[in-house]
Formats: structure tokens, sequence, C-alpha cells
């Protein structure tokens, strides 16, 4: 205190010193170690991810030969090429398809495996093809879209489905000889060439059909004794295996065509009908006296083997499938962890005012869980704009072009004997311009929910 009753001014200059001296000796060392630390990881950025950009672009305005400029001619590919063009159109279909499949099946199991007792292992099961590498994932899809139902498991599924609702035919690609007492009758159907009479053996051979896809059960055909007021006969594969066998007659070693259906006809209709048995024998009754028999169609319908699942037209749909399988586990993740930190006490009140279970989910689960599924989706929308060894690997040659996407296409564009690096560069720009916007809106979101949080 001053003697006139003020109070002496601290020193400022004193007091302003060492804070003045510090800020300029630590500001300038902080600098120098945040750049220290941050240069090999700019430099790793700069070479690994702005020169391969840049080198793209300009690449990408010259010709097949990089000697010439070609301005946009390589860009003009893009939208007049037809392979590049369903390779656009496939990738279109990817982006909405798989990510919203997936984000959806992953909501679903994330809901419900909560109120499963062994939720925790079914997690871990759906989990589970995340840690498969996509080679590995395309190589297993290859094998269950495989067209032969006994390799591929989904036509094995669907050809059961089949065929518990629609009998299969026993005798696939069966047919008489010109020497055989029988003759197309159109439509796939055989028929005896002159009426049969009471107390006559008929006798109703046929060939192609392979020993080995002969019905279980088959015995050696043998010729029945004529029957004494109906008709006997006996229906056999007309093939000896080794040779030696006379056709029309049946021989030792010759197999009865177990379950081959026959009808007896009448001016057209149907008036008595027969099953072979194991050795090929069959009795008709009197009533068929007179009719011309004839071996239905149904004998001879080629046997279903499923569906064309890597063909032209289900190719796409079917790699997404995989594609699904595959990420769907990592959707359930995500939105599980985000379930968890649901406020219940949300969707319990909203239980005591009487809204059931589906009107919780919808509209009170998930507009909470919006911001998880903007992640999902999104990271799924870049993920699949990339998609490469899945429909390297799993579509065939034959369907490889109806299968196509850009990140296909740029491969295929840049490497081979008839590689134009212009072209593939283009592709490669492209794909950068179409992942811009979706990347550009991750982080808007992100920047959002950290000022939404801070708050």
């Amino acid at each position: 205190m001053s003697s006139g009753g003020t109070q002496t001014r601290p020193n400022t200059a004193v007091r302003g010193r060492p804070r003045t001296r510090t800020g300029s000796r630590r500001g300038p060392r902080v600098g120098l170690t945040a750049a220290a630390f941050l240069l090999p990881a700019l430099v790793l950025l700069g070479a690994l991810v702005v020169y391969p950009i840049g080198y793209s672009v300009q690449r990408s305005f010259f010709d097949k030969a990089g000697d010439s400029f070609a301005g946009l001619d390589n860009y003009v590919t893009l939208f007049t090429d037809e392979s590049i063009r369903t390779a656009v159109r496939n990738n279109l279909i990817w982006v909405v398809v798989a990510p919203t499949v997936a984000t959806a099946l992953g909501l679903v199991f994330a809901v419900l495996t909560e109120r499963v007792r062994w939720g925790t292992a079914f997690k871990l099961v759906v989990f589970m093809p995340m840690a498969i590498s996509m080679l590995a994932a395309g190589i297993i899809f290859r094998l269950v879209y495989e067209q032969d139902p006994d390799r591929g498991v989904a036509n094995a599924v669907w050809v059961g489905v089949h065929d518990t609702f629609a009998e299969a035919s026993g005798f696939p690609r069966a047919r008489p000889l010109p020497v055989h007492p029988l003759k197309d009758a159109g439509g796939g159907a055989y028929v005896t060439t002159s009426p049969v009479r009471a107390g006559e053996t008929a006798r109703l051979p046929l060939i192609g059909v392979a020993p080995a896809r002969m019905p279980e059960g088959a015995r050696p055909a043998r010729t029945p004794a004529p029957a004494a007021e109906g008709i006997a006969g006996t229906a056999w594969l007309d093939f000896t295996r080794g040779g030696g066998g006379r056709p029309n007659v049946v021989d030792p070693k010759e197999l009865g065509l177990k379950g081959l259906r026959i009808e007896a006809v009448k001016d057209g209709s149907v008036v008595a009908r027969a099953t072979a048995a194991a050795d090929g024998t069959f009795t008709l009754p009197r009533a068929a006296d007179g009719a011309v028999l004839r071996l239905p169609a149904s004998n001879f319908r080629e046997q279903y083997d499923g569906v064309e699942w890597l063909g032209p037209s289900l190719v796409t749909p079917a790699i997404i499938g995989s594609y699904v399988w595959m990420w769907a586990g990592f959707a359930m993740v995500l939105i599980a962890a985000g379930l968890a930190g649901l406020p219940r006490e949300l969707l319990e009140a909203a239980r005591v005012d009487g809204a059931n279970e589906w009107q919780v989910f919808r509209r009170i689960t998930v507009p909470l869980l919006a911001p998880v599924l903007a992640v999902v989706l999104v990271t799924l929308m870049i993920n699949v704009l990339k998609v490469f060894d899945l429909v390297f690997i799993i579509a065939p040659g034959s369907a490889q072009d109806d299968a196509n996407v850009l990140a296909l296409q740029l491969y295929r564009s840049s490497f081979g004997t008839d590689a134009d690096l212009g072209v593939g560069s283009a592709i490669a720009v492209l794909l950068l311009l179409l992942v811009l916007p979706v990347m550009a809106l991750n982080i808007r979101r992100t920047r959002r929910t950290r000022r939404e949080t801070r708050r």
C-alpha cells in the first residue's frame, strides 16, 4: 500500500516475461516436433495416394501408347463401350441393393439376437464370414452355385424342393431304335406300331439310359407268360454292357425299366394303366385288348437340374448374395453396439403406453439408430464401389461380361495383351469421382456428430 491509500500496481513486465519467453521457446519446438512426426506419413501419403491420383488423371488424357494427347476420347469411351456401360449399370445395382440388404439384415439380426438366449453365439456365427478373405469366399460360392446338384449346395436344395412337388422323370433321353416295335407319337411320347391283343406278350424295348442311371432296385428283365384274359409284357433296356445282345430280345444281362408308366389307348382315350415292376414286367386288364400301348412323355422328361445361378440373368444377384453373406455380420456388430447404447427407459415407456413390438421397432428403435445405420450404409456403399474379387472369381468366363463391374473392367482394360492404360486410367478417375461424394457425406456426418457430442 502507498501512503495515499492506493494499491501498488504489480510489475506486469516481470509477470508477463516468463509467459512470453515460454511461448516463444515452446511454440517452434512443438511445431517442429509435430512436423517431424507428420513428415513420414505425409511422404507416404504423397507417394501412395496423391502422386498415383495425379498421374492417373494425367494419363487418362493420353492415348493407348501414352505418346499422343487424346483429350476426352477416353472418357467418351466410358459411355460408348458396351462392356463399360454394363459395368456402370451393374455398379449402380450393387450400390443400391447390396448395402441396403446387408444393413437391413444386420438390423434384424441385431434386434432379434437381443431376445435370444444364445445371441452371442449367433452373432459369432454371423460375423465369422468377415474373417474369410474375398478370395476364399469367392471359391466357396463358386462351388455353392455349381450347376450340378450333386456338387452345388444351392441347386441341391432347390432340386430337392422342386422334386418334392414335381416328380422327376426316371428315364430322361430314353428312346426306341428304328427296329423296335415303337414309334414317336409326338410331344415326347412313344406308342406301339400296332395294337396289342389279349393272350399276347407285349415288348417295349428302349435304349439311351446309362446303366449307372438305372432306377435303384432294377433287376434283370424277364419275359412273362402270356396272360389268359389280359395283356402281359416287358419293358426293358435293350442294351447289353460289353456287347453281344440282340435287339428286341430280352437278354440275360439286360435290366427291366422299373417304374416305367404304360397306358393303353383306344380311340384317343386311356382305358388302362400299368407300371413296370423291378424286372420290367407289367400286366394290363382285358380292356386293353386291341389298344395301342403308349409310353407317356412324363417318362422321358429331362431331369430338373436346378437354377442356372451363374447364367447371364442371375449372375449379378448371385454374387451380391455372397457379398451380403460376408458383410451382414459387419453391419450386425455395429448396429448391435448402437443398440446397446439406446436409452431403455424410452423403449419401456412406449411399451407401457400400449405400443406393440413392431411400433417400438419402427418408431423408436430405428429413428434412434439412424446415425449408426447411416455409418453402416455409407461404409458399405464405398466398399461395393470397389468390389472386384467376388466378381472375378465367382462369375465364369461365359458370364463375366454380364457380371462386369467398374473395378473388374479397370483390371481388364489396364492389363493383358490388349491393355489400354488411357481407358483404364479414365475408369480409375470415374471410380474416384463416384467415391468422393460418399466420402464427403461421411466426413460431414462425422463432424456433425462430433459437434453434437461436444454440446
